[in-house]
């Protein structure tokens, strides 16, 4: 539920960034700027959360950010500046930050307890609160302002959190006590290059991460400014791309049976890299949508697997990293495509998605015996 809330948050606020880019009178580089807060809040907050969690435990730090993050989400569409934007997007960055390194704590802790390689399936319950949140966008984004629509999701994941979160505080996994985290500390020594070849991991999630980010915060305004699309089908945008991630990322632990690791990032990444050339350079708002719908289908499985890999060679550490490069990725990369399409246009920074989905299908493959070697 909390990977659910946290995608759907995420969703309602960047399907409303054309309104709210409108609002501010921001340019696609200063808007660009206001975004790198939400990066900004995040990455400091990631690098701080794994400390919050071994303290007080990643149920606990999960709950906490599920009431900052819904009151946070309210602020944007508060402002009427691209400074002042750029300040609150550091509130909401740290919360969404924080709710994706708790919560990915908590996953590894549950992914170990089953003994089964599921980790696809929590991100598929984000990817299908994003597909929600973007869907509800679209249909009230002709009807209904950013600030009534932000302010009504606010209260939505107060009460998720209000509901989902007792449970999850009467919860804990006995492998995830300090005196367990303690015990295994010196076993998470890495050598160095078993830490390099969890940063490898941490880079394919970050290549791929990065279109996440991208069509979450651009693609909406591309359908509208560039393809001219009604504001309900360029919120469609997002809503198409999460569908076919859910889908994709549904069916992952099958396909890792059926293909294993290295084929999932390969042939994960050249569909990724193939649907968003479609997405960034078609002509038409529709054919626009089957590029993303394709895109998503391709980049589903890839940050879990990394995620995945970097964990069976170092543990939750090794996860940790990967997450936090991966998400990296997803915040950083929307600010980059802003300053892209304001040099050359937002068409031409789009297809940077499918240069990175590439290389994280290069990445992959190359890194197919990394783990072996790395623990020899």
């Amino acid at each position: 539920m909390f990977f659910a809330l946290d995608g759907f948050l995420f969703a309602g606020w960047v399907v409303r960034i054309p309104a709210i880019k409108q609002q501010t009178g921001a340019s696609a580089a200063t808007l660009g700027l206001a975004l790198l807060g939400v990066s900004a809040g995040a990455v400091v907050t990631m690098m701080l959360t794994g400390r919050l969690c071994r303290r007080f435990g990643s149920h606990a730090v999960t709950v906490a950010c599920g009431v900052l993050l819904p009151l946070s989400i309210a602020l944007p569409a508060q402002t009427h500046s691209a400074l002042s934007l750029g300040l609150v997007l550091l509130v909401f960055g740290a919360a969404y930050g924080g709710m994706n390194v708790a919560m990915n704590s908590a996953a590894v802790d549950l992914v170990a307890s089953l003994r089964r390689p599921v980790m696809p399936s929590f991100h598929a319950a984000f990817s299908l609160g994003g597909m929600v949140g973007a869907g509800l966008g679209g249909l009230v984004a002709g009807g209904l302002s950013a600030s009534v629509h932000l302010f009504v999701l606010a209260g939505i994941g107060l009460l998720v959190t209000a509901f989902a979160g007792p449970a999850l505080l009467r919860h804990r996994p006995a492998h995830a006590t300090p005196e367990a985290v303690d015990a295994r500390s010196p076993q998470q020594r890495l050598s160095p290059r078993a830490r390099r070849v969890v940063v490898l991991f941490g880079v394919i999630a970050l290549c791929t991460a990065y279109g996440e980010g991208a069509l979450a915060d651009w693609g909406a305004l591309h359908l509208e400014q560039d393809l001219g699309a009604r504001p309900g089908v360029a919120a469609a945008g997002y809503a198409v791309f999460a569908l076919t991630m859910t889908a994709g990322r549904l069916s992952g632990t099958l396909l890792l049976e059926r293909l294993g690791q290295t084929r999932t990032l390969v042939l994960g990444g050249a569909t990724a890299a193939a649907g968003m050339l479609l997405g960034s350079l078609a002509p038409t708002a529709w054919a626009a949508l089957a590029g993303f719908a394709v895109t998503g289908l391709g980049l589903a499985n890839i940050f879990p697997v990394a995620v995945g890999r970097a964990g069976e060679l170092a543990g939750p550490s090794g996860v940790a990293a990967a997450s936090t490069l991966g998400y990296g990725g997803m915040l950083l990369g929307p600010p980059a495509i802003g300053f892209l399409a304001d040099w050359f246009s937002l068409p031409l920074a789009l297809t940077t998605v499918a240069l990175l989905a590439a290389a994280a299908a290069v990445l992959g493959y190359g890194a197919r015996n990394a783990t072996s070697e790395a623990r020899a």
